[in-house]
Parts: C-alpha cells; sequence; structure tokens
C-alpha cells in the first residue's frame, strides 16, 4: 500500500509541475471570465447612434409612426436632402437613407448594414403596416391590443410534507446540461491524460524498471487516483481563479458608476429573491456531493480501461481500434442528454442512469429535475460495482501488456490475456 502511495505522490507532482498543467490552470479561468465580462465591455462600447434618414413617397406617410429607439434615429428627408445623400453618402451626416415607396422598402447605405440593424427597421415598418390594413378594414386596433395577455406559468414543487417551493424548468436544464458537459469533458481529458502516461514510459522502457519495485495493479491504481488528484485540484482552481479574475476585471474595466448605477437600479434584494426562486427546487447541495462524485467514480471506471488500452499498445495511433468501444457510451450519453432531460422519469432516463459507463452523465443530467433517493443509491451502488469490475478486467490487460513490446494486438489477444489464469 506505501508503495501505491508513493506512485500516487509520484504522478500527482510529475503532471502538477509541468508547464502545460500551470498554463491550462490559469488560462482556462481566465477565457472563462472573458467570457462573462467583454460581452458586457462590448455592450458599453457599441451604443453609436444610427442617423437613418428617411424619404417617403407612400400617400399613407408609413415614415410618421417610425419611433426612434435607443440606437436608431429617424430624419424626414426632402427631395433635395434625398439627392444630396445619394450623390455621396460617405459625406453625409446620415448612416443609411430608408426609402418608402408605396409598399417598397429600400434601405441604402455606403457599406453593409448590420443584421440587427435592418431587423429592428422591419419590425417596426411590420407592425405599422399590419395597423393600417386593419384600420382600413375596420378593425378597432385598440380591443386587438387589449386582447393581447402575456401568460406566465409559475410551477411549484410539493414535498412528500406537503411544503411548496418554487422551482424553473430553465435552470434545471442549465445546470443539468452543465454538469453532464462537464463530466463528458473531463472523463476524456483525464482519462486520455492516464493512457498517454502509460504508453510514455512503455515506449521509453521506464515501466521495466519500475515493474521491478511494484506490482503492475499497483502501478496502474497508482496512476489512476494520481491523475485523479490532479483532475481535483486542477478543477477546483479554475472556480476559485475564475471567480477572483471576473471579481477583479469588473472592478478594472467596468467603470464605478455603472456600477452603482445598476445597484441603484436593480436591488440585490431582488436578484437574490429571483435565484432563490430559480434553484428552489433544486437540491444544489445534492448536486454539488453527486457531481464530485460522478466525475470521481466515472473517471475511475473509464481511466482503469484507458489504461488498459495505453498498456496493450506500442504508440499513441494503434489506440484507434480499441478506443471506440470505450467512447461510444461517453458519446451516446452525451448526445442523449437532451432528450433525457425532456422525459427524465422516462424508462430510457432510468436505465441510462443506472447502467456505469452511461450513468456518471445521464444521472447528472436528471438530478436538477428531481430523482427518487433509490434510484440515485442504486446508480452509486453500481457504478462503484462497474468501477470494481472493469479495474479488475483492466489489471489483467495491464500486467501482461505493459511487458509486450512489438507486437501487433487483438481483440482475441485481450480476450486471452483476461481469461488467462495463472
Amino acid at each position: 500500500m506505501n508503495k501505491t502511495f508513493l506512485i500516487i505522490k509520484r504522478e500527482f507532482l510529475v503532471r502538477v509541475k509541468k508547464k502545460s498543467f500551470i498554463i491550462m490552470t490559469i488560462l482556462a479561468p481566465i477565457l472563462m471570465a472573458s467570457l462573462i465580462i467583454v460581452p458586457v465591455l462590448l455592450s458599453d462600447t457599441d451604443q453609436q447612434k444610427r442617423l437613418i434618414g428617411v424619404y417617403d413617397s407612400n400617400p399613407d406617410k408609413l415614415s410618421s409612426d417610425l419611433k426612434d429607439s435607443e440606437n436608431i434615429h429617424f430624419t424626414l428627408l426632402d427631395d433635395t436632402e434625398m439627392d444630396v445623400f445619394m450623390n455621396d453618402p460617405e459625406q453625409s451626416n446620415y448612416y443609411a437613407l430608408l426609402k418608402i415607396d408605396s409598399s417598397n422598402f429600400t434601405l441604402y447605405c455606403s457599406q453593409q448594414v448590420g443584421l440587427s440593424l435592418r431587423n429592428s427597421i422591419e419590425n417596426q415598418l411590420e407592425q405599422i403596416t399590419e395597423r393600417n390594413k386593419l384600420k382600413s378594414a375596420g378593425i378597432n386596433i385598440e380591443i386587438i391590443e387589449e386582447a393581447k395577455t402575456d401568460i406566465n406559468i409559475e410551477t411549484k414543487i410539493i414535498s412528500s410534507e406537503g411544503n411548496t417551493t418554487s422551482s424553473s424548468t430553465e435552470a434545471s436544464i442549465g445546470i443539468g446540461f452543465m454538469t453532464g458537459i462537464l463530466i463528458y469533458m473531463f472523463i476524456f481529458m483525464y482519462g486520455t491524460m492516464v493512457m498517454r502516461g502509460v504508453i510514455e514510459e512503455k515506449t521509453n522502457r521506464i515501466v521495466e524498471i519500475i515493474i521491478s519495485s511494484v506490482k503492475p495493479f499497483q502501478l496502474m491504481i497508482g496512476k489512476i487516483m494520481g491523475v485523479a488528484l490532479v483532475g481535483l485540484t486542477q478543477f477546483f482552481l479554475w472556480i476559485v481563479l475564475t471567480i477572483f479574475i471576473s471579481s477583479v476585471a469588473e472592478l478594472v474595466f467596468i467603470d464605478s458608476s455603472e456600477i452603482s448605477n445598476s445597484l441603484n437600479t436593480a436591488d440585490k434584494s431582488v436578484v437574490l429573491q429571483e435565484v432563490t426562486r430559480l434553484t428552489g427546487g433544486i437540491d444544489l447541495g445534492l448536486i454539488f456531493i453527486s457531481f464530485i462524485f460522478y466525475f470521481l467514480f466515472g473517471y475511475l471506471l473509464y481511466s482503469s480501461l484507458f489504461a488498459a488500452v495505453g498498456s496493450a499498445v506500442d504508440a499513441e495511433a494503434d489506440t484507434q481500434q480499441f478506443m471506440l468501444p470505450i467512447t461510444i457510451p461517453l458519446i451516446f450519453s452525451f448526445l442523449l442528454i437532451q432528450p433525457v432531460m425532456d422525459n427524465p422519469d422516462g424508462m430510457l432516463a432510468f436505465w441510462l442512469s443506472i447502467i456505469p459507463l452511461t450513468s456518471p452523465i445521464i444521472m447528472m443530467a436528471r438530478l436538477p429535475f428531481g430523482v427518487e433517493s433509490w434510484q440515485l443509491i442504486l446508480s452509486m451502488i453500481i457504478l462503484v460495482i462497474g468501477f470494481i469490475a472493469t479495474t479488475y478486467l483492466a489489471a489483467k490487460i495491464y500486467r501482461t501488456g505493459i511487458l509486450m513490446y512489438g507486437k501487433k494486438i487483438s481483440y482475441k489477444e485481450l480476450w486471452k490475456w483476461i481469461t488467462y489464469k495463472g
């Protein structure tokens, strides 16, 4: 056992000290923080007011009903001003010219018009034209406007004690999708890290020296657990650094007056109440604990298979034929996240959340919608059993394949290694 801990320590320290680990640990939070801060900065800098000249030859004078918006200002032009713009639009004060002729609408500009600007003008013209048609038909527009109703269905979850809590389907979908995707990414990322490490030690013949001191099973478990600690360390560092960088960036790049204005217009208590309402029916503590469990044991299950593949080949290019059966359940789970969230209590969702090869992703997609305790416990127990079973089978391949060189391994050969007794 002491040797296993030494291998875990070695695997952890070797990978943590690598430049690639340090760069990715710092770079990923910066990218995540950028996704939060950059859109805010861009939205603040892209507030240029567009002056749109309007020439209206329509008898109904549709232009009289055009209304200015935050980024658009309309100005009526006469024939002379229109001719000036058409002759030299770049010297004009107007960004574009909207020409209304009967039911034809044309927008002239010296450059390509932005899609949002064009859509904004089109929406206004559509509404104005519809109103005029309704008036011509003798229909009272005010009655139609009064009849328009926005329906917002509030959903509440009733507990076994009879208590009700507000919930949000959108929040459940967001949390389920995000946690499922994260586990999918982490299993692939750190599982392949184990496989590459095994291949590297095998091709460099380092493993021959290590094997003289430790058993193959101890080496495999030590390598898997060491990389698992690397993954957990990196994951928590990403969370802490992302929060820290986002907070610092908001203070540095966003004007303090904008922050104070936002605080005045949106009371903190109101924001907190809204967040509480959206996540009211979701047990965030259970989801966090389950995420750590499924991330860890899902990784352990798949990394033992990745380690077995790495021990059976001499180069990474030879892993493709063995990687396909391993990655199919992962890809299958990823593709079924949306169908599972559409019907989280269905038979498909239930069985996929129980089967060890698919449960890490599918169960995390189901949890925000509520899963019975016995189903969660059963899924966890079977996942642990699945990890033990795959580790046992992978160890049989590992102990033979780790010292096998210069031979192309087939599935038949792997089966011999698995069934070999001795």
